[in-house]
């Protein structure tokens, strides 16, 4: 491939790179958040001896490792500023290690003594969290097989590797989840430990004590990548890239300072380490990944395509704006150097921007997973508080009523969560009997299913959504007319 000459290309010599971190799961959010700051600090002069391994642990990660391995392990990044696009090809990753069902290859470099930091971007879904108590579940299927038969999971993978480490002497690495998770360092411990635990306590007990888990927030919009983004590429110059990644110009990242073992110098590239990792990751995944779920189902009802779309509606933005204002940032606790209206607004040009092109169906994506730790949250506290709760009921009736399967106008929703063969017959029983969502998914709402505040807003929502229409009830809702 021959680059336009607009294209920026590394500026340090990546022959000279040595591996210092394995990364596991290399979709798009990690090629432009964590491989775009690495490649940042490597374009000072800095942190050389922190290049990238990447790493699957599932079939489908082989075909991005052909991909990236035809192309010299270089990404290609677009971001998608509104004043013109941007490319920059990212040398981060100097490898992709093979993709195997043992996890052999990925296992003997975890445990070379130069890898210091492993680091993850499995999903949300990928923790194997029981939604309804948000613990690990070690009764998951994929978890006693590996139990029985180790290192097929990412987690088998690295207890694996911080054996062989243990076994040699050589200190454990960090494990550092890059994904979008309330103390995704706890719950990260929580896997390793807990798969541990089921067949060795004493190396649980091991990692509990001796292996750092820095919890961190990441934020940055990645639409997934089609013809659109590919055309994108070609623009470029870069048409033979099969898996080229577009994001907003935004970009965040903060993170605890545990690195017992060292970490690259992030702080000169904009990353954030503070102890206070926990109150910016609540602000985040309340106002903006609970705002994304405030937005995506009346979007997918209603038949609109894309986010910026979505918000251009007058009915949608202002379900958005009351839903925010009223139920979930009053909740929200301060937050070091931020003002939360400042950081709202700001969450608002960032959905609306139209050259991101994400799509409502993404937002829509996994509800069963997102709706426990995007939106429950703050329905509890507002319940507990003795809030206003109208609009977060209407956001789970809207998520119910779109997992029936249909848009307003009758238009077919194809499956979009892992558990939609569970989620459909709930949803058209809720039809007319809306308290068989609830206490079909206790799984999902824990306690909050029997709250009686909760279950009548519920019940009132649902019918209408069925009756009236998605532009009727979101009206009725901002003009307060619940």
């Amino acid at each position: 491939m021959t680059p336009s000459p607009t294209v920026d290309l590394p500026r340090y010599d990546r022959a000279r790179l040595t591996p210092g971190i394995v990364h596991i799961g290399l979709g798009n959010f990690h090629r432009a958040h964590m491989a775009v700051y690495l490649d940042d600090l490597f374009n000072l002069g800095l942190g050389h001896d922190w290049a990238i391994l990447g790493a699957g642990v599932r079939a489908p990660d082989a075909a991005m490792r052909d991909a990236l391995k035809a192309q010299d392990c270089l990404s290609t990044i677009i971001e998608l500023d509104p004043t013109g696009k941007r490319a920059r090809r990212v040398g981060a990753m100097i490898d992709f290690l093979p993709v195997e069902e043992n996890n052999a290859a990925l296992i003997a470099a975890m445990a070379r003594p130069e890898i210091r930091i492993v680091s993850l971007t499995v999903t949300e879904g990928g923790y194997f969290i029981d939604p309804a108590t948000g613990k690990f579940d070690p009764t998951d299927p994929a978890i006693v097989a590996d139990a029985r038969d180790p290192h097929r999971t990412a987690f088998g993978a690295i207890l694996a590797a911080l054996k062989a480490r243990r076994a040699a002497g050589i200190p454990p690495f960090t494990v550092m989840s890059c994904d979008n998770l309330p103390g995704n360092g706890e719950v990260t411990r929580a896997a390793v430990a807990g798969l541990a635990r089921l067949s060795d306590p004493a190396l649980a007990d091991w990692v509990e004590a001796q292996v750092a888990f820095p919890n961190g927030m990441v934020d940055r919009i990645t639409p997934a990548t089609g013809p659109r983004e590919r055309d994108m590429a070609a623009g470029f110059g870069l048409a033979d890239d099969p898996v080229p990644v577009t994001c907003e110009p935004f970009r965040q990242w903060v993170v605890e300072d545990h690195f017992p073992q060292g970490r690259p110098p992030l702080e000169k590239v904009g990353v954030t380490f503070t102890p206070h990792v926990y109150a910016f990751e609540k602000m985040k995944i309340r106002i903006l990944n609970g705002g994304h779920a405030t937005i995506a189902y009346p979007g997918g009802l209603m038949g609109i395509e894309y986010v910026h779309q979505a918000m251009a509606h007058p009915l949608i933005l202002g379900f958005l704006n009351k839903v925010e204002t009223e139920e979930i940032i009053p909740y929200v606790p301060p937050v070091p150097d931020t003002a939360l209206p400042d950081y709202y607004r700001l969450i608002v040009q960032r959905f609306s921007n139209p050259e991101v092109a994400d799509t409502e169906r993404r937002l829509c994506l996994d509800g069963s997973n997102r709706q426990p730790k995007f939106i429950l949250p703050s329905l509890r506290d507002a319940l507990a508080a003795g809030g206003r709760i109208e609009g977060l009921a209407l956001v789970s009736a809207l998520w119910c009523r779109y997992c029936a399967g249909t848009e307003d106008d009758g238009a077919p929703i194809p499956p979009n969560d892992p558990n939609w063969d569970r989620l459909q017959p709930l949803a058209l029983a809720a039809r007319t009997n809306p308290a068989a969502w609830l206490d079909g998914l206790t799984t999902v709402y824990g306690e909050t299913a029997a709250d009686p505040r909760f279950r009548a807003a519920f019940g009132r929502w649902l019918p209408r959504l069925w009756s009236e229409g998605t532009a009727a009830c979101l009206s009725a809702y901002v003009e307060g007319k619940s």
